[in-house]
């Protein structure tokens, strides 16, 4: 007991060291609070994949009646705010490759004449094939009003819909599918992943730049001990952070919280853990801050693209997803999602939980044989 307390008495110095070289830099103290918020705030805003506002554009040989009606109806869409109404059919070409429209609609001039005598009639949609996911989600609003305005040109031409099949629409955990409850806890997690990364990737390059490392070097800590010197105030910083953003996240944003707020803390610490690892390994590799947060760069671009959240990881190919799984925030984004919005049970966020572990593992372990060599 004795022996414990002695060790942990220089682990205690270098936590508050720590602590209070973030503290006392005025720079630090506004880098860890204020970007952290104004992210969250412009990117719940910025980084969502539903399509509004769109611009189309009508080219209509057809004068007749029905014609005119599904233009209306088009036009009366909230997903339509800008409609541009060509003369000509090269306009159609010119409006798409400037990036005026991102579909556009051709109508023949028999248009009006085959519904009318009950047959068939065909529109012609170009898409803006640059912007591919975008293109899709109006491709399904326009199938939706097309399938609107057939079934009621049938009910009024006097033609039974047999068969026909009543929708009724129903979504688990969020009702109103409102995108911001998906992008705002989703946020959260990157935020203090990039927080707790940051801190930790240039806590040894920052002591190495105001010359401060050598005196590590010849103190008589362990490695271990400076490893957990260094890991600690990182953990506290970002769980402080990661507090703040979801405060932020109930109050401002009116995120639903339906889960265990205990069982929330305790994965986060278990995937800071993992990334402090991370972070740590950086550091102990980095001479200078730049180098610092040049590795942290290229660990979080690969990170964000394979974790899921701007892309299903079920698109990629399949040679590639299982790889996913060694990406800490993945299995974290099902966890804070699930607190948030469905009150995840414990035995499901063990699930994703026991995953974080085994990298949190890996991670600090290959971060304190860097740390011993180095100190060696």
């Amino acid at each position: 007991m004795g022996q414990l307390r002695q060790s942990w008495i220089p682990i205690k110095a270098l936590i508050i060291k720590e602590i209070l070289a973030v503290w006392r830099d005025k720079k630090s103290r506004i880098t860890l609070i204020v970007p952290p918020l104004i992210q969250l705030l412009i990117l719940t805003h910025a980084a969502t994949l539903d399509v509004n506002n769109i611009s189309i554009g009508l080219y209509n040989e057809d004068t007749g009646w029905y014609s005119h009606e599904l233009i209306q109806r088009i036009k009366g869409s909230p997903y339509f705010k800008h409609v541009y109404d060509y003369k000509d059919s090269h306009k159609i070409r010119e409006g798409i490759d400037e990036q005026k429209a991102i579909v556009a609609l051709h109508m023949q001039s028999d248009f009006s004449r085959h519904i009318a005598e009950g047959n068939s009639a065909t529109v012609q949609v170009i898409l803006d094939g640059r912007k591919s996911n975008a293109s899709q989600i109006v491709l399904g609003y326009l199938n939706l009003i097309f399938q609107t305005f057939s079934r009621d040109m049938l009910k009024l031409q006097g033609v039974d819909i047999l068969e026909k099949i009543n929708i009724e629409f129903r979504a688990f955990f969020n009702p109103n599918i409102e995108y911001i409850y998906y992008t705002v806890p989703s946020l959260v997690a990157i935020l203090s992943m990039v927080l707790a990364l940051t801190v930790t990737a240039m806590s040894v390059s920052r002591e190495r730049e105001n010359g401060t490392f050598d005196q590590l070097l010849v103190s008589p800590s362990q490695p271990w001990q400076i490893l957990v010197g260094k890991m600690v105030p990182a953990m506290v910083i970002s769980i402080g952070e990661s507090t703040l953003l979801m405060i932020a996240a109930l109050l401002l944003f009116k995120v639903p919280f339906e889960g265990s707020l205990i069982l929330l803390y305790l994965s986060m610490i278990v995937f800071l853990f993992s990334i402090v690892g991370v972070g740590l390994f950086i550091s102990a590799l980095s001479k200078t801050q730049q180098q610092s947060i040049l590795g942290s760069f290229v660990f979080m671009t690969p990170t964000m693209l394979l974790s899921g959240f701007a892309t299903p990881i079920e698109n990629m190919p399949l040679w590639l997803q299982p790889w996913t799984n060694l990406i800490p925030i993945k299995h974290f984004f099902v966890i804070i999602r699930g607190i948030f919005l469905k009150d995840m049970s414990t035995l499901e966020v063990l699930k994703y939980s026991w995953p974080m572990a085994l990298i949190a593992i890996f991670t600090l372990s290959i971060a304190g044989w860097m740390f011993k060599k180095r100190l060696e």
